[in-house]
Order: structure tokens, then sequence, then C-alpha cells
């Protein structure tokens, strides 16, 4: 830890430590179509990835004249938790990074989410994680707003006692990487070459500071990084 500017690492959960994208949209895929909207799950995805459903209600709206209740979410809650409890997987990498940087930051790590708590800690329970954050998960559905607005953030970093300027994110989408950047935060950007995630270069254009593709590679990049690394990329 001496050898990096930062004193916390927080991260995004969906791909970032899960695979769940494509899990999630499917259902929603499904559900979007009982109220008329067809669309395909690559379409979904780059429609929904990185935001939360709720937010996005006026879109439903317009695209199929009805406006999503409540209970119409409680129900895709719901049918999103059974799909993920039998498909969900780890991002490779993931839980080891995790491990690693939590031994090194001295504990110092949250989970910042922009889902509900309970979808996050089923997620982090299923590949093992949820042991390795305690009690700093944070959800935006708890905050006033969720990604992109930088509430989730600074609320993870004062759970950690931590200036949201001395703390690292790692995002993997345009949306939750803005987040990070408007927390104050130094961003690195997961951007592996599968669908879910947003290109290297979208990423950077909101303010990333490190692009990387493989999990196993951000112990080192923490490790190693030196506000200098900036001015570089």
């Amino acid at each position: 830890m001496s050898s990096t500017p930062f004193d916390a690492v927080l991260f995004d959960c969906d791909g970032v430590l899960v695979n769940s994208e494509r899990i999630t949209h499917i259902v929603l895929v499904q559900m979007l179509g009982e109220l008329g909207w067809s669309l395909t799950v690559d379409e979904a995805m780059g429609i929904f990835v990185g935001k939360a459903v709720k937010d996005e209600a006026d879109r439903i709206e317009a695209q199929t004249g009805v406006r999503i209740t409540d209970a119409w979410l409680e129900g895709f809650r719901a049918r999103r938790n059974e799909a993920l409890e039998r498909d969900l997987a780890e991002i490779p990498g993931a839980p080891a990074a995790v491990r690693a940087i939590h031994a090194a930051f001295d504990g110092r790590i949250a989970v910042a989410s922009g889902a509900d708590r309970r979808k996050v800690e089923l997620q982090l329970r299923k590949v093992g994680l949820l042991a390795s954050f305690g009690p700093h998960i944070y959800s935006g559905h708890e905050t006033p707003r969720s990604k992109p607005f930088p509430d989730v953030y600074l609320a993870a970093a004062a759970g950690l006692d931590a200036d949201p300027r001395r703390c690292a994110v790692i995002e993997d989408t345009v949306t939750g990487a803005r987040a990070g950047v408007a927390a104050g935060a130094t961003v690195f950007g997961y951007s592996p070459a599968e669908p879910g995630h947003s290109s290297a270069r979208a990423l950077r254009e909101v303010g990333v500071a490190q692009v990387f593709t493989d999990m196993a590679q951000l112990p080192a990049l923490l490790a190693n990084w030196q506000n200098t690394n900036w001015q570089n990329k």
C-alpha cells in the first residue's frame, strides 16, 4: 500500500466482479416483450447496461405505453434473482484480485453498485466474495441519485472514512465511470473484448485513467500506479 496514492478501492459489481449482465437482460427482454417491446438481448444490453431499470421508466413507457409499477419491478427482480441463483458466474480472475487487494489495502475496499442491495449481496455470496467486503456494500437504490451521479461512490468513500480523491474506482461501463469521475476518484476501466462492457475508447472519453482487459492485472496496476500515468494515457 505504501507505493500507491490510493487509500481505498471501490468496486462496481455487475460486469466487474460477476458476469451477470446477459442473465439479467434475458429476463428483462422477456418481461419487456410481455409489455409489447420486442428487443434482442444485445439491443437491451446496449440500452440498459450500467443503468437501473427503474430509472428508465420513461423510456419503457415511450416504447410500450405502459408505466412500470413497483409491483412490476418486484416481479422483474424476483425472476432476475432466480436466474442469477441458477446461472451466475464470476468475472474470471475477479475473486483472486479482490482478495489480493483486500490484503494490500488492509481491508479498505467496498462495493458501490447501481443495483439493489439484495441483488448485490446475492451475487457476492454466489461467487464467495461477500465476506471480503463485510459491511461495505453500497447500493445506488439507497442514495438520492444512482449512477451516473457520484452519490454511491461518495457514500462508499465516506463509509471507509476515505477522501474520494484518494480512492480508486473499478468500473466497466460509461455510466459507472462517469459516477466515479464525478466523485473525484481515479477510475480504472475494465474492458475485455466481450459484449456488455463499454469500449476502451468510450471509457477514456469520459475520463477513465487506465483501461485494462484482465482482472489479474488489477492488483499490480493499483500497487504501481503513479499520478504521472494519467498524462501518458
